[in-house]
């Protein structure tokens, strides 16, 4: 009695392995083209960033640039683009457990 199933051998397992390989490569780089999008300030401002987490752009309304109050500013620009990498996490963990079948994989976790 083996690791495997009785009808799966090394090579298939070996073969499995590289597509889903593969299939990851594929999906990170389908998600460098999505997008999530977030805000902060009831919206003055807005955080558009990529589901690998890299932040795309940050949109400012005019109404929010106050030079009398630049730490409030920052601190709007920091909630949206966490929420946005928070958002993109959710969406690369979303990506992994339709390649996986929700199994967790060591190093797969986003």
């Amino acid at each position: 009695m083996g690791f495997l199933p009785d009808n799966m051998n090394i090579g298939d397992l070996l073969q499995s392995a590289q597509k889903m390989q593969a299939d990851l490569l594929q999906a990170k780089e389908e998600l460098k083209k999505k997008e999530v999008e977030t805000s902060s300030g009831g919206g003055v401002v807005t955080a558009l960033v990529r589901g690998d987490g890299t932040l795309a752009s940050i949109k400012l309304d005019p109404v929010v640039v106050d030079a009398r109050d630049i730490a409030m500013l920052q601190d709007l620009i920091v909630a949206a683009v966490n929420e946005g990498v928070r958002k993109s996490q959710d969406l690369m963990k979303d990506e992994l457990k339709k390649l996986t079948g929700g199994i967790p994989i060591p190093g797969l976790t986003a």
